[in-house]
């Protein structure tokens, strides 16, 4: 009856999709809460070494554990927000957590007694004690809290505004993702150059603090659209109808399937709002056996089944299929990414030991700041892609988008090798100069400043940016279509889910590298001092790895057939988001 009653309402007075006039509200939030979270994070790594005073492996593998646990907190945001709270309450609560976690943050640069007093000349440096790093991981909890809820939360949200029945509001939808990408690289550009001057130049108080007043600006754009938003309602989680699949399939393995399935199995007429019915395909076909109806199974007058823990209808089934087949595809990006979070890390340690200088004036690059050149080699790739490469690529091969989303990936995924295999080779002969050649200083660990200019550093930069901008981009693009609608939120955990273990494996790899390689009087790899090590041998290692990726992310292509409906015989499809929507009162 309440069911009735809600539709008959929803008949009455139709949701209004504000699109456009809520975008300064949304875009304003994302601008600021990215110039905040990546203005904290993009230098964290020197604030570990110079402030706390850290050892490189020591600080590396903190910052892996931590870039991993926020993108892991996805998963579990996406869940509480499909099954309780919805997008909004959801991104509500987590930009006050984030902006808690950067307050705190901010307090351990200002405050004397919550960080290590600055090292003496001649004199070592005094460690950190127990209680400042427990007040430093307590605001790391904040913000992995904060980015549990906005990361898979803050594209659907901005997506809910448009009406994507509409044409309008399927080119508003288009056309927000392309702001939310710009908003992404003006922040890392603003991040990786003014933020990053400021806290290693000026005041690391000061630059904490501007991301942090930052962040409260993005709340406040945040909560002043609340009137006009539109608001999705959470429908429950997509993880009960996968767990009931599961087990009624387990439950009936010993039957035998069909030999018309699509004919035989439990399949009532589609009723739901938000899913587009999928098409029947016959990979995975043991999961079938949760759609054979029994004796024992009994059917409601209104055709849905009396205890789903036995009988799940074929739609369940073909929605956790498109989730099987989308985890292979899924992990073959891990090793992508543990390329790229080798740039927040040792990429930073090895402009700290080169020649930051720009010709003869005493102005340096902070090490932090080489970056910018990757977020700007996407920034300018990604048009001249769209507007150039695509349209070509469209006349010679047919397709919409040019390539396929898998094509796209599989390019990323070559070039983050070429460019591992250049950082390697740059290593090698920053090293070299910087043994034989009189050097110019000395960095933080003590380690001597190559003759070697940084802006070597900057090719092998452009050319992980490229593979970004396919790969990166191409997933985030491929989860979206190739997800159930219902499984959005979880779409978006998806992508930083891999990032996440991109970190734990990286963190795993540099500890490994560094205790195997080490010891016994011989120096590690990832030694203090560059110069003593031998990093280039360690990019060497992730190319290699990314070699035999390559070969296992052109099998899972091979295999991977793209999410089909009854109503569609194309192998591309994006289904557009369809929902029940309330907003706020007026």
């Amino acid at each position: 009856m309440e069911t009735k009653e809600n539709s008959s309402t929803a008949e009455e007075a139709p949701t209004k999709h504000r699109g456009w006039k809520a975008m300064p509200y949304i875009i304003g939030n994302e601008a600021f809460e990215k110039l905040g979270s990546i203005g904290t994070g993009s230098n964290l790594l020197v604030y570990l070494t110079s402030v706390f005073h850290m050892q490189s492996v020591s600080a590396t593998t903190l910052i892996n554990f931590f870039h991993g646990t926020s993108n892991f907190a996805p998963v579990f945001g996406a869940f509480l927000s499909d099954t309780y709270f919805g997008r909004y309450v959801t991104l509500g609560f987590a930009s006050i957590s984030s902006l808690v976690g950067m307050f705190i943050l901010t307090l351990t640069a200002a405050v004397p007694s919550l960080h290590p007093p600055q090292c003496g000349e001649g004199q070592a440096c005094v460690a950190h004690t127990r209680w400042q790093l427990a007040v430093l991981l307590t605001s790391f909890a904040f913000q992995i809290i904060g980015a549990g809820g906005i990361r898979p939360c803050n594209l659907a949200f901005g997506a809910d505004q448009f009406d994507p029945r509409t044409e309008s509001g399927k080119k508003g939808i288009a056309s927000f993702f392309n702001w939310y990408y710009f908003t992404l690289a003006f922040a890392i550009l603003v991040s990786s150059t003014a933020i990053i001057y400021i806290q290693s130049d000026v005041s690391w108080a000061w630059g904490l603090a501007i991301p942090t007043m930052l962040m409260l600006l993005s709340c406040v754009f945040f909560f002043a659209g609340t009137r006009i938003y539109v608001v999705v309602k959470p429908e429950g989680s997509p993880f009960t109808s996968i767990a009931q699949v599961l087990v009624a399939a387990f439950r009936k393995r010993r039957l035998r399937l069909p030999d018309d399935p699509k004919q035989t199995l439990f399949d009532p007429p589609h009723s739901g709002v938000l899913n587009c019915r999928l098409g029947y395909t016959d990979q995975f076909r043991f999961l079938d056996k949760a759609s054979i109806v029994t004796p024992r199974d009994n059917i409601k007058p209104n055709g849905a089944a009396e205890t789903p823990w036995r009988l799940c209808t074929l739609q369940q089934v073909e929605q956790l299929k498109c989730l099987l087949r989308i985890i292979p595809v899924w992990s073959a990006n891990i090793i992508f990414n543990v390329a790229h979070a080798q740039m927040g890390s040792y990429m930073v340690l090895q402009a700290l030991q080169s020649d930051r200088r720009l010709g003869k004036s005493h102005f340096e690059i902070p090490a932090a700041s080489f970056t910018i050149f990757s977020m700007l080699s996407i920034s300018l790739w990604v048009p001249l892609y769209d507007r150039v490469l695509v349209p070509w690529l469209r006349r010679c091969t047919g397709r919409e988008g040019g390539i396929t989303l898998l094509q796209r990936m599989g390019t990323g995924l070559v070039l983050s090798i070429v460019g591992m295999v250049m950082f390697g080779l740059v290593e090698e002969e920053r090293r070299r100069i910087a043994l034989r050649r009189p050097t110019i200083g000395t960095a933080n660990g003590g380690g001597a400043v190559s003759a070697m200019s940084g802006l070597w550093l900057i090719p092998p930069q452009v050319v992980l940016g490229v593979a970004e901008a396919f790969n990166a981009i191409g997933q985030v693009e491929f989860y979206y279509k190739q997800f159930p609608e219902n499984m959005r939120s979880l779409a978006g955990a998806l992508f930083f889910c891999n990032m996440a273990v991109s970190s734990y494996v990286s963190g795993f790899m540099v500890t490994i590298v560094h205790r195997t390689t080490g010891g016994k009087g011989r120096e590690s790899w990832l030694a203090e001092d560059l110069n003593k090590g031998k990093l280039d041998y360690f990019y060497f290692l992730i190319a290699a790895m990314g070699v035999v990726n390559l070969a296992y992310f052109l099998a899972c292509a091979s295999w991977y057939r793209y999410k089909a409906l009854d109503t569609d015989t194309d192998t591309d499809h994006e289904v557009e988001l369809e929902a029940i929507v309330t907003k706020f009162p007026a």
